[in-house]
């Protein structure tokens, strides 16, 4: 996620706390509380010491702070080590590093055609059948 020049940036800095909806239609540094929503045009980068509580809608994100809330993003979701996310998320791209904590669903390449899931639709339709013991009471 580089930072354009022409992009404009805003920051939350660690000190600060906002209660409400945050609208940006360029990139946003958060390192602060936020409480409520995110919908931001561009880049969102979650600083280690950033928690927020509410959903966040973005072009890509880069996340290293706690979250609770569920994480929408155009293209790629990026979570580092010291991330903390409790809600779902769907992204075209994701990036896990080691030690992250992550407790939700994930949705990866929502925008895949219907063609190309095709195949993997009749590849699992043997595995369905071969489980109806699974939930059958004993």
């Amino acid at each position: 996620m580089e930072n354009n020049a022409s992009t404009p940036q805003s920051v939350i800095a660690a000190e600060v706390e906002i209660t409400g909806t945050v609208k940006t239609s360029g990139s946003i540094r958060i390192d602060g509380k936020l409480d409520g929503e995110l919908n931001c045009g561009g880049d969102a980068v979650i600083g280690k010491s950033a928690t927020i509580k509410g959903n966040l809608t973005v072009s890509t994100a880069s996340i290293a702070g706690a979250i609770t809330g569920n994480v929408t993003a155009r293209d790629r979701i990026e979570m580092k080590s010291s991330a903390r996310v409790m809600g779902d998320i769907k992204a075209k791209r994701l990036a896990v590093e080691d030690g992250v904590t992550f407790v939700g669903k994930s949705e990866v390449n929502p925008s895949a055609t219907p063609s190309a899931a095709a195949p993997a639709s009749q590849e699992e339709e043997p595995a369905a059948e071969a489980k109806p013991g699974f939930f059958a009471k004993r």
